[in-house]
């Protein structure tokens, strides 16, 4: 492995333009309702940039140690989503590292198959009966296990080794989609599904110590992440506490439990009267009572992140995806040079878990190209965990997002902690009615009530009997496929 370390300095000025789109798999969820909720009609001249003969011999023997050798008799794979990974007039990239070794070493391709953010289950779901041969689909959230239920997807296991080094650093986070035995997604990469953002020249303005620093000695969790707020918040001065419309989730599980999980057998299992998510909505509840919350009904039910760059407000909860472009662009208006950002905080004492995305694909039943799915992961891999490679993607957050060197650490390491300790709430993926009764309702629905008000205790009367039932109804369905 030691000839990995070889240098890709070569490749920096071709990568730069790639964006690493394919070699980072798919965007977070967030991004991706924005992407499909918003066109532009902006089309630019493709990149046709190549790699040099010299960066190519070593991207090449690169591929030569860390891959496998073996000839893929079908040399496409078809790929349904809302976007596509492969160089395109509408941002104008070039080809990604992946999407190059696939078709250097394997002479791969990836075929698109356009779809939208609202019918891309439709979609899947006509191409698949249609015998179609639709290889792969982006996993997010909603995919597993319905999908496994409903006919959509298959296991992955007998497509890749998961004791080859390539898949060490996500083995964990490959568990969190293993149902009785079979694991359903590929996972190129896990990262923190939500940051806490703020405005490092209000801290330093009202005294408080910076939350990086707190984090890195230890005293970063809810209780002093509440007693900033408390000490910030005064309406009457128009300085607000939290904002943000995915608080709920990330406060919750940052408690490390969430309302739906499998077991060790790999049988679904609901924790929804678990005292450790009583113990999050409770505070959460508590955070609303005191009014340390931003209450939208006083700007029309909108969020505000410019108030951070005004001083205005003191922490606002989203994915890093909302800092990574030009900061021109960005809705919190912070200045790069004053942006900070630190982990959602956990309970004091407990490990610092993390709301995490896995991003990755599935394999699509009846697939016509399922190994050449499991060697394109591969080769995303191998871009994932390779340090040059990693090295490309932080010089285009410094080049591009104004990032410094100690902001691209950071976040390193708040990925490296949904590494190690990741959390996903399953309840979305089992089903439609479990989604509305727990992670997906309205503000006054399961876990985003306390958030805004409502009693924790009577919401988990209501609706854990529920809930219960419909887990089951879905696990005896898994169950009855194996």
């Amino acid at each position: 492995m030691k000839n990995l370390k070889k240098t890709l300095a070569g490749l920096m000025a071709l990568t730069m333009t790639a964006g690493l789109t394919a070699c980072a798999g798919s965007t977070s969820e967030e991004v991706e309702e924005t992407t499909a909720a918003t066109t532009t009609a902006v089309t630019v001249e493709i990149n046709t940039a190549t790699l040099a003969e010299e960066e190519q011999k070593t991207l090449d023997e690169i591929a030569n140690e860390a891959l496998r050798d073996v000839e893929l008799e079908n040399k496409e794979v078809k790929w349904l989503a809302h976007y596509d990974i492969n160089p395109n007039t509408t941002s104008g990239t070039s080809e990604a590292l992946n999407l190059n070794l696939f078709r250097t070493k394997y002479g791969g391709y990836v075929t698109y198959y356009a779809t939208t953010w609202n019918t891309r289950y439709s979609d899947l779901s006509t191409y698949v009966l249609g015998g179609e041969g639709i290889d792969f689909f982006p996993c997010d959230t909603a995919a597993l296990p319905k999908g496994i239920v409903s006919g959509m997807f298959q296991p992955v296991d007998e497509y890749i080794d998961l004791s080859d080094p390539l898949w060490d650093d996500v083995k964990e986070a490959m568990e969190i989609y293993n149902f009785n035995g079979k694991h359903y997604e590929l996972v190129n990469s896990v990262s923190a599904e939500q940051v806490v953002l703020y405005n490092k020249a209000t801290i330093e303005a009202n005294g408080f110590d910076d939350p990086w620093e707190m984090y890195e000695e230890g005293r970063w969790n809810w209780d002093t992440f509440t007693k900033m707020l408390e000490d910030f918040v005064d309406e009457d001065a128009e300085q607000y506490g939290l904002d943000g419309w995915y608080n709920e989730k990330a406060l919750l599980l940052s408690a490390g439990v969430p309302s739906v999980t499998t077991d060790e057998n790999g049988r679904l299992k609901t924790n929804l009267t678990d005292p450790t998510i009583e113990k999050a909505m409770n505070w959460q509840y508590d955070l609303y009572n005191k009014g340390l919350v931003l209450n939208l009904e006083l700007f029309d039910w909108n969020v505000n992140p410019q108030f951070m760059s005004e001083g205005r407000e003191l922490f606002y909860i989203i994915g890093i995806w909302a800092v990574t472009s030009d900061p021109e662009t960005w809705e919190s208006k912070i200045p790069p040079e004053q942006l900070g950002i630190a982990p959602v905080p956990s309970p004091a004492g407990s490990d610092p878990y993390q709301s995490a995305t896995l991003d990755g694909w599935v394999i699509c039943k009846g697939a016509a190209n399922p190994l050449g799915v499991a060697i394109l992961s591969e080769c995303t891999r191998l871009c994932n965990t390779n340090d040059e490679a990693i090295a490309i993607g932080d010089k285009k957050m410094m080049d591009e997002a104004g990032w410094s060197e100690e902001l691209v650490a950071h976040n390193k390491e708040i990925n490296e902690l949904a590494r190690k300790y990741p959390v996903v709430d399953l309840a979305t993926g089992v089903s439609t009615d479990v989604a509305s009764l727990t992670t997906d309702g309205g503000a006054q629905i399961g876990l985003r009530a306390p958030f805004h008000g409502y009693d924790w205790a009577t919401i988990r009367d209501e609706t854990s009997g529920v809930v219960e039932m419909l887990v089951q109804e879905v696990d005896d369905q898994l169950a009855s496929l194996q």
